[in-house]
């Protein structure tokens, strides 16, 4: 039951190239930046990658993105990362941009062996209709579009099918987490961080505060341990270490200052 390994390195070793890889976080908070630090250093390339966004040109996916580590990316927000987009539109990378609720879903419903969903979200738009360019050529022209989905009615309603995502590996950050790989995430760490060690077939957590079994309470724990194969303990500086997307401050004056 103890599903602690020593180091990020050991934990993701058996990562393949080509693998697809469920990563939590939201911008940059939440993300698991130790282990995809590890990925890194051990050479991993051609991923495909289910993620909100893709981080910033120096940090979190963006590293492996800078080293053209990343084959192809499903997402829903391109965020402040310009290598991502300038891959994109330059036919270096494939990206499957994905309503952000839609995403969510079918992350969730992989690791609730639900195949496929209904929703209305994206009916009557190229989500839909297929045409999205998911990749360029080097000259600007579609070289890859998204398929039509199949839409059904109900109740007088139309709504597309979305497939679900599962992924070979699921990488995440946790708050907190015991060694039986029950997690706890913080604040906007859990949008997405819940989901995609859901997804994952084999589960890694890197968490700031390894707790002993018990020592949390079970109405707390976001992620069971079910979901979880491998558990990272980070040193304190792994874990203070954090960006900010856009820090933004308001100028104190008079007796504020």
């Amino acid at each position: 039951m103890d599903k602690v390994v020593a180091s990020a390195a050991e934990a993701v070793a058996d990562i393949p190239s080509g693998a697809k890889l469920s990563v939590g976080g939201f911008g940059l908070c939440g993300i698991p930046a130790v282990l995809i630090d590890a990925l890194l250093e051990a050479g991993v390339t051609d991923i495909e990658a289910f993620s909100n966004n893709c981080g910033v040109d120096d940090w979190g996916l963006g590293k492996l993105l800078m080293e053209k580590r990343i084959r192809r990316m499903v997402s829903s927000y391109v965020g402040e990362n310009k290598e991502f987009a300038r891959q994109y539109l330059s036919g270096e990378l494939e990206v499957e941009l994905t309503p952000q609720g839609t995403l969510a879903e079918r992350m969730r419903a992989g690791g609730s062996g639900i195949p496929a969903f209904f929703t209305v979200t994206g009916v009557g738009t190229q989500i839909a209709e297929g045409g999205l360019p998911w990749r360029y050529d080097a000259d600007g022209n579609v070289a890859v579009a998204s398929p039509k989905k199949e839409t059904r009615e109900f109740n007088g309603q139309e709504y597309v099918m979305e497939e679900a995502l599962v992924a070979d590996f699921g990488l995440v950050r946790a708050w907190k987490g015991d060694r039986h790989g029950n997690l706890v995430f913080r604040d906007s760490a859990r949008n997405f961080n819940p989901l995609a060690a859901m997804c994952g077939k084999i589960t890694i957590a890197e968490v700031e505060e390894l707790v002993e079994p018990g020592e949390l309470d079970p109405n707390d724990i976001h992620t069971p341990g079910v979901y979880v194969q491998r558990v990272v303990a980070l040193t304190p500086e792994q874990a203070a270490e954090k960006r900010i997307e856009k820090r933004t401050v308001t100028p104190r004056t008079g007796q504020e200052a």
